[in-house]
Parts: C-alpha cells; sequence; structure tokens
C-alpha cells in the first residue's frame, strides 16, 4: 500500500512542477512490469533487478520496494532498472525464463547473467555492495577513475 502511495505522490508532484520533472526523468530509477519488457533489452546497457511475487500485497515485495525507494540514486549510479512481476498468473517471458516461486529478488548483470537470487528482500545498501563485487563494476569504476585523471 505505502509503494501505491508513493506513486501516487510522485505522479502527483510531477504534475505540479513539469519543469521539475523533466529535468528529473534522468534521476528517477526506471520501474517497469515484467509484461512489457524483455531481458534481452537490457544486455550491456543496464542491470535488472526484477522483483516476484504471488501479488502486490506480499509483504515481501512490499518490504522490497520500499527498501528500493530508501536510496534510488546508488541503483541509477550503477544502471539498475527494476522490473516488477506480481501476477504468476500472466506468465509473462521475464517469469518463464527466470522460474521464481513466490517472492523472489533476482539480480543480473549487464551480460545478462543471474548474479543473485534472494528469497527476502535486501536493503539498497545490500544490493549496491553486491553489484559493486561484480568483475564488469568493477570495470567501470576503473574506467571513471581512467576518465577523472
Amino acid at each position: 500500500m505505502r509503494y501505491i502511495f508513493v506513486l501516487a505522490l510522485a505522479a502527483w508532484m510531477s504534475t505540479l512542477f513539469p519543469a521539475l520533472a523533466a529535468e528529473a526523468e534522468t534521476d528517477r530509477l526506471e520501474i517497469l512490469p515484467a509484461a512489457e519488457v524483455r531481458l534481452e533489452d537490457f544486455v550491456w546497457k543496464k542491470r535488472p533487478i526484477v522483483v516476484f511475487a504471488d501479488s502486490p500485497n506480499d509483504p515481501a515485495f512490499v518490504n522490497q520496494m520500499l527498501y528500493l525507494a530508501d536510496d534510488p540514486q546508488e541503483l541509477i549510479k550503477r544502471d539498475v532498472v527494476v522490473i516488477v512481476d506480481t501476477d504468476p498468473s500472466q506468465k509473462s517471458a521475464v517469469r518463464e525464463k527466470l522460474r521464481p516461486r513466490g517472492f523472489s529478488m533476482v539480480l543480473l548483470d549487464k551480460d545478462g547473467a543471474v548474479k543473485l537470487r534472494k528469497p527476502l528482500p535486501w536493503s539498497v545498501r545490500e544490493i549496491v555492495r553486491a553489484i559493486d563485487k561484480f568483475p564488469l563494476r568493477q570495470q567501470e569504476i576503473r574506467d571513471e577513475r581512467l576518465r577523472e585523471q
């Protein structure tokens, strides 16, 4: 319920301040429904975090979405996109490929490989620490340092 409130508040704020909303477009964490995406579209572009649940009312799902909303900037820095699937009856391509059971948080790297599967919600801090250990992310950090010099 809180997740829906946060989304409604964000939508309402964007209507009040359209100039700020346009500017903030790149500063907002993307949250996409699984039925509308293909994981192949994110390869070498984004790191998908796929959050599965059997219902949008699942307490673990609600907690995970609240955790992700706590510090979205850290996820944006790491090119994360969140994909949500809370309807097992739809059998989205993402669900067919990753085959979750109940609540599940799945983290993929930019190469499309599954790097982490968790049956419980994780905080942004835990997710960011895991991402920063990926070899691809390590290379990105080295490249950023070289560009700064």
